[in-house]
């Protein structure tokens, strides 16, 4: 019986070609469009997972309450956390340390190439589950024992047994020589921590000054990472009040601001490792995203499948009065109605599967645009996401039957008589195919509204005066070389370009990626966080930084390199309560000088700067003071230009610098670039949803086609009878599409204030954003009626035509 449902129903697709053409090409789109998402979600939702402890692993952070009430965290804390807490807790089995991955030049065996590193303790490879192909779990026992991945090794050596080889690692301003102890699989798609080289961390607290002296200092940090793994059954995420109690020795500053507020000002949480790529509100680490966002994405994706459904429904409501006559017959010759809603379903779930292999083939050549898109490598892989076969396989069985039920229901109900008497009509399927094209149209209008605004938002975001010169300002990177002895030499060399208005350098660099250097301030007892920025005299005119109160850093004032800041405008007036006038000669204890085993010291405020915005706009400006340390290792030099080609500069900046370290390749990038890189998550939603947005007004759009097909069909006698009294082509046109027309009317008015209320809450995660203007609303209403009349239009138009002689014949 299968079998003769499957020869009917190929025979009944093949006799209709065009409308079989436009259901299978609707749901293949659609059914494409949500294989990619799906993707996209199940590979978000599944990092870390391949840790084989992953539910005993945490991260330390430490957790704040925001100027507007909202609490986030900060994930890269203090040197001495990770052993501090490995003394004090038997809970915890082992603690690492992971410092911010670095791309550190290497020596090859063809060629010096850059790739990242990043330092760890040794017992980081038990802790985590990255396979070893060669080498052992305590391959991180010398300070200079290295481990690479395989495709690293095989690029760095030209195999992948390069256990014993010697790697040398430019480190600072030299080569150094490193032991290649274990060689690992390459990273997985799916994880918060990569790496090509792992060094040991015990590297670093011999050769780096600031980390050693910071070590008791637990205020300052450098962008390392803390992770536990605690005993099973562990309690100690739950336990505040001990957490709580081993912070308070390392930070008396919080004691004394307790008894006098009764708030901590900022405490311990072990944020779990399966929620460090979910969660916004902690900064610092691997990137996160929102699961709202993807969630978001997921409903768009199955609101996408909706309408390709709808669109199966209408059309084959629109091809029944064409099989009315077949079910009489076969209800005549002594067909049940089961096995009739049997045969419909059968063609539903034939056309569906038919579908979802033609979406799964033009999903896997989207792939690499996709993958390009969503801004991460996405493969389909079974290994690495085994539930992907049956939510595919589920949800092509359940588009079939849900496609296909209601047209089966409402084919199979037709009475026998009446349709061999060709009495049939369609009418009371009206309003509820009309429903469905609200539905699609409501769908549609919002994805399109939401489309417009993101992009407004990101066209907003970058292009806001940040207070800051960043157009036409290169940034060069000096981390591996010797930036102290360089600066002068580079500044020098370039002053003399008619081109070149300036030259500064910092410790810290500016946009996405660059880290920033956290400390803690206390002004009359009150303690608060700091972003510091070690910079030299020239950085605040060249960057056009404007001193609303005071001075600028003098190099011949000798407290100017000791003792004296600048702040920001935030810091005088959110945290001091001062004017910008008076807080000139304030005295503030901050900071831990690079190098230095003191605590905190008193500084005195010369300048005060206009606030600029150093972070994503989706956040306030925070607190921040400048210093002009005596021992002073730039990370960037700033060349701020002239407009115009910046090619002769760039090529007299690769000169100097090939004469500074000839055998480190330059590495530069402008800071416009870097600074709109903040925003790349928001363009890439913004980009997703408007291609998601443009499929549901096509796939919209062919379910009007069906139902215009279905009005046609129904009122042919009607259409003849008109057009025998005189009606005009433009008369049928405008009867034919003004219903439809007030339909997605009807829908603009139902996906407006939806789609306001959606995005307004989307903008409230932005400190700064635009106003949702009516005028949105108003220009995407007129482009889906334009869009839809093109689409009725032409259908209309061509029913027009037809010979009413024809149609009465018909009917």
């Amino acid at each position: 019986m299968l079998r003769h449902y499957i020869r009917i129903a190929l025979r009944n697709l093949a006799k209709q070609k065009i409308l079989t053409f436009v259901n299978v090409a609707g749901l293949s789109l659609g059914m494409a469009c949500f294989s990619l998402i799906l993707l996209f979600a199940v590979s978000e939702f599944s990092f870390d997972k391949f840790n084989k402890r992953a539910g005993q692993i945490y991260r330390v952070e430490e957790r704040y309450t925001r100027d507007d009430g909202r609490e986030a965290g900060i994930g890269e804390l203090g040197v001495a956390l990770a052993p501090a807490m490995k003394k004090a807790f038997p809970d915890v089995e082992e603690a690492v340390r992971l410092s911010n991955g670095r791309k550190m030049y290497m020596g090859g065996y063809n060629d010096v190439v850059q790739l990242n590193m990043v330092y760890a303790d040794p017992g980081f490879l038990s802790m985590f589950s990255f396979p070893l192909l060669y080498g052992n779990k305590k391959a991180l026992q010398d300070p200079y024992a290295v481990v690479i991945t395989r495709s690293r090794a095989r690029q760095l050596f030209g195999t992948e047994d390069a256990v014993g080889k010697t790697l040398p690692i430019k480190t600072d301003s030299e080569f150094h020589l490193f032991s290649v102890t274990a060689v690992a699989e390459d990273m997985p798609l799916n994880t918060s921590i990569s790496f090509d080289v792992l060094g040991n961390y015990q590297y670093l607290e011999i050769t780096d000054t600031d980390r050693v002296t910071s070590s008791a200092h637990w205020t300052r940090t450098y962008g390392d990472q803390t992770f536990v793994l605690l005993r099973p059954g562990s309690r100690l995420p739950q336990q505040r009040e001990s957490l709580l109690k081993f912070r308070l020795p390392h930070f008396p500053e919080e004691v004394d601001a307790w008894r006098k507020t009764k708030r901590m000002p900022a405490r311990y949480v072990l944020q779990p490792l399966l929620s460090l790529h979910t969660d916004t509100s902690v900064d610092g680490g691997s990137d996160t995203v929102d699961p709202k966002n993807i969630w978001i994405l997921l409903g768009i994706a199955a609101g996408i499948v909706l309408i390709a459904s709808i669109n199966f429904t209408t059309l084959a409501i629109a091809r029944s009065a064409g099989r009315a006559r077949e079910v009489g017959v076969r209800k005549v010759v002594g067909g049940l109605r089961r096995q009739l809603i049997a045969q419909f379903l059968t063609e539903s779930v034939l056309l569906s599967v038919l579908s979802s292999f033609l979406g799964w083939l033009l999903a896997s050549a989207l792939l690499p645009w996709f993958s390009q898109l969503a801004g991460r490598p996405l493969e389909f892989t079974t290994s690495l996401f085994p539930q992907l076969s049956w939510m595919l396989a589920g949800l092509t069985l359940l588009v079939g039957v849900l496609a296909g039920s209601y047209p089966a229901l409402v084919l199979s109900g037709f009475n026998t008589v009446e349709v061999l008497k060709a009495k049939i009509r369609l009418g009371g399927s009206n309003l509820f195919t009309r429903s469905l094209v609200t539905v699609q149209f409501v769908l549609s209008i919002g994805l399109i509204i939401a489309t417009v605004v993101m992009l407004r938002q990101v066209n907003y975001l970058r292009t806001k005066d940040l207070g800051l010169i960043k157009e036409n300002t290169i940034v060069v990177h000096t981390r591996n070389i010797d930036a102290t002895a360089a600066y002068p030499l580079f500044r020098q060399t370039l002053a003399s370009r008619n081109e070149v208005l300036g030259v500064a350098a910092s410790a810290i660099g500016l946009g996405e990626g660059q880290g920033q250097m956290g400390g803690m301030y206390d002004f009359s007892g009150k303690l608060a966080g700091v972003i510091e920025y070690p910079v030299d005299e020239n950085f605040l005119p060249v960057m056009g930084l404007q001193l609303i109160a005071g001075r600028n850093f003098d190099r011949s004032i000798t407290s100017d390199t000791v003792s004296n800041i600048i702040v920001n405008e935030t810091l005088v007036h959110a945290d001091l309560g001062l004017e910008p006038q008076q807080a000139i000669g304030q005295q503030i204890k901050t900071g831990v000088p690079p190098g230095s085993h003191a605590p905190l010291q008193y500084k005195t405020i010369i300048g005060v700067v206009r606030d600029f915005n150093f972070e994503p706009l989706n956040k306030k400006v925070r607190a921040q003071l400048f210093e002009m340390p005596v021992r002073f290792k730039p990370a960037c030099f700033f060349v701020h230009l002239r407009a115009g080609d910046p090619t002769p500069v760039l090529d007299k900046m690769a000169a100097t610098w090939k004469t500074i370290s000839p055998d480190i390749p330059f590495s530069y990038s402008f800071l416009d670039e870097d600074l709109d890189r903040f925003y790349k998550s928001e363009t890439r939603w913004g980009n997703i949803i408007a291609c998601a947005g443009g499929i549901s007004i096509f796939l919209a759009c062919m379910g009007l086609f069906g139902l215009a097909s279905l009005s046609a069909a129904n009122r042919v006698k009607e259409i003849g009878i008109r057009k025998i009294l005189g009606a005009t082509a433009a008369d049928i046109v405008g009867l034919l599409t003004g219903g439809f027309l007030r339909l997605v009317v009807l829908a603009a008015v139902i996906a407006s204030p939806i789609a306001w209320m959606i995005m307004n809450r989307w903008l409230r995660d932005f400190a700064y954003r635009i106003d949702v203007g009516w005028w949105v609303f108003g220009v995407t209403a007129l482009m889906a009626m334009g869009i839809a009349f093109l689409t009725i239009g032409l259908q209309a138009f061509r029913t027009a035509r037809a010979n009413p002689v024809k149609s009465l014949r018909v009917e």
